[in-house]
């Protein structure tokens, strides 16, 4: 018997070695361990799963229960996933990868999104996408135009439209700026 745990703001490679970590302290067999779940091989019992919700929560994360927080923290491991963790694939709509992914109708996610987060899926991934860019311009290892294409934009000229309708400066100037502002993934969730 296997028991799941969704765990909420679990984003990157160490956030898993983070969560891995506090849930070995409690004596827990993982079975497998991905961003944002952690598949145990069996149930914790009441005192386990109450020091690991508290050890979660000092580290920053959140053992989820609700089913919609559940729905919410999976659209977002999914745009996360495929924006900065995917090298270049074929350009796939967003709203066919959210449905398939999560066996919803797009309507009832966006919606569902929307009511909790205050903002849309497509502003979330839109700000996520920004935020790639700002990575990528900063470690200055690809040209404009190879960032569009990584990050499947249609033309340099909407990248850079988008890039300066959120963050009000063109990439350019962001680029020669000595530290710009870089975000954790985790902390993206409204205008940059």
């Amino acid at each position: 018997m296997s028991y799941r745990i969704f765990i909420k703001n679990m984003v990157c490679p160490r956030c898993i070695e983070s969560v891995k970590s506090l849930v070995l302290k409690e004596g827990l067999d993982i079975r497998s361990i991905r961003l944002g779940e952690v598949d145990l091989s069996q149930k914790p019992n009441v005192e386990q799963t109450q020091n690991l919700k508290n050890n979660l929560k000092n580290g920053g994360f959140e053992w989820l229960v609700d089913q919609q927080a559940k729905i919410i923290e999976q659209i977002k491991l999914l745009i996360i996933q495929s924006i900065h963790l995917q090298h270049k694939k074929e350009p796939l709509k967003l709203s066919v990868l959210l449905a398939d992914s999560l066996n919803h109708e797009y309507t009832y996610l966006s919606k569902l999104f929307s009511s909790v987060e205050g903002q849309t899926i497509e502003k979330f991934y839109v700000l996520q996408k920004i935020e790639k860019v700002k990575e990528l311009l900063f470690y200055n290892e690809l040209s404009l135009s190879e960032i569009a294409w990584e990050l499947n934009y249609s033309s340099v000229a909407h990248l850079s439209a988008q890039f300066r309708k959120e963050t009000g400066m063109t990439p350019g100037y962001f680029r020669n700026l000595h530290r710009p502002a870089h975000k954790s993934l985790d902390a993206i969730n409204g205008p940059v």
